[in-house]
């Protein structure tokens, strides 16, 4: 069979790897509702109280978190992960309508089982699917190059998702409920598009036999792999250095530089430069190696927070430039951890040994990416509790404490995290 000329292999592979990351789009695009519009709508369209409201989202995202594992075994277990994938797009989109439409106000305790079953229906779509469709793209990559591409696409396209699921809500109505109503409806068809386009063009997988393991040694496994650990310890540390301020953004916003009209702007700003320098950074860790140019990414967001510690009242255009400096870190952090656990699964020489295991590492992976954001929240809420803070405070030890955490306390995390990857750069490079 005659080989095609070098022009239409490279365009082969560029409309491959935008095929892959599509599903991306409308993945990224229902986490935001989940974790961030859910409570807010419940809350004015129940009446329900902010106790039990809190007490089952807790449950419900704990329980979640907990699952993964065993979904990424699950997922070793099918000869075709893109199965799963199929399975997972029903409970998602129908969870999806559901948890965005909730009963109104005065209906008892059907507004909490409604939820409860709505959540749980979106959250096991939405699990499944990302971790199977993760470790399917760890095995669709011939190279470390290719992997780092294959997963910049699917980030990137995660990162558009963000940007629409913030948008549109505010675009399509000035009433919050309207609007993640027409989001819903809109989310429907294009989750069957866009995965429609994953499932049929993406890259030609390798053969993979399904794993044939116990499910508790599976895990197991998993953690076993030294490389594995250290990538996943700097993970967290890094995680939650980037959920602290995800927490506490709309608060430093309006009670710092009281500029809260401005908060769609410089979230808007964030992620659209997160878009914006993923090709750099797959450039440069193509040049000089995935680690180093991570760390770089980290110490730029250093930079950026130490720089946000000084603001106070008004300083708008200031905070845009630390949203566009930290939102073009947020494209690194997205991009080379994801394609370093790629390569641990899927490159090397004991690749044989886990190709058929790699769903477990993303299930693990999945697990500690959702708890770092609720660590966060338990971790800077109750600092700010301490310090007297309250939303919408005047008083100004209160503001400074909530700056303070902010701004200073990532840097903590942060510095682990330098420190560590730098010190284990070889052994996480090692292919």
């Amino acid at each position: 069979m005659q080989a095609l000329p070098q022009w239409q292999e490279q365009w082969q592979e560029k409309r491959q790897l935008l095929a892959y990351g599509a599903l991306g789009l409308p993945l990224a695009m229902a986490a935001l509702p989940i974790y961030v519009h859910v409570p807010k709508l419940y809350a004015e369209a129940t009446g329900m109280s902010l106790g039990l409201l809190g007490g089952l989202l807790l449950a419900a995202r704990l329980l979640d978190a907990g699952v993964d594992p065993l979904l990424g075994v699950w997922s070793d277990r099918t000869p075709r992960r893109q199965r799963l994938i199929l399975l997972a797009l029903p409970f998602l989109a129908l969870g999806m309508l559901a948890l965005l439409h909730p009963p109104a106000a005065g209906s008892g305790l059907s507004a909490p089982l409604w939820m409860l079953l709505a959540m749980a229906a979106t959250y096991f779509g939405f699990s499944l699917a990302s971790i199977a469709y993760q470790a399917w793209g760890a095995e669709l990559g011939r190279d470390a190059g290719q992997r780092t591409r294959l997963v910049a696409s699917r980030e990137g396209f995660g990162l558009l998702g963000v940007v629409l699921a913030a948008a549109l809500p505010g675009l399509l109505s000035s009433d919050l409920a309207q609007g993640l109503s027409w989001l819903a409806w809109g989310f429907l068809p294009l989750l069957f598009l866009l995965a429609t386009m994953t499932l049929l063009a993406s890259p030609p997988s390798q053969p993979r036999l399904p794993a044939n393991v116990q499910w508790q040694l599976a895990l197991r496994q998993a953690l076993q792999d030294r490389r594995f650990r250290y990538l996943l310890t700097v993970f967290v540390l890094n995680g939650i250095a980037a959920a602290l301020p995800a927490t506490l953004v709309l608060f430093f916003i309006a009670d710092v530089l009281q500029a809260e009209s401005w908060s769609g702007a410089f979230l808007s700003i964030y992620f659209v430069s997160g878009v914006a320098f993923l090709p750099l950074w797959v450039s440069l860790a193509r040049r000089f190696g995935r680690v180093p140019v991570w760390v770089a990414a980290m110490l730029l967001a250093v930079i950026s927070f130490v720089w946000a510690w000084g603001l106070g009242v008004g300083d708008v255009w200031p905070f845009a430039v630390v949203c566009l400096l930290s939102g073009a870190a947020l494209g690194a952090d997205l991009t080379l951890p994801a394609a370093l656990l790629a390569e641990i699964t899927e490159g090397g020489d004991s690749a044989s040994q886990r190709q058929a295991q790699a769903g477990g590492y993303f299930g693990w992976w999945n697990l500690v990416a959702k708890l770092n954001l609720a660590l966060a929240a338990g971790l800077a809420l109750p600092l700010l509790d301490l310090a007297g803070y309250r939303p919408g405070a005047v008083n100004a030890d209160a503001v400074v404490a909530l700056s303070a955490v902010y701004c200073l306390l990532p840097l903590l995390f942060k510095a682990v995290a330098i420190t560590l990857a730098w010190r284990w750069r070889k052994i996480l490079e090692a292919s």
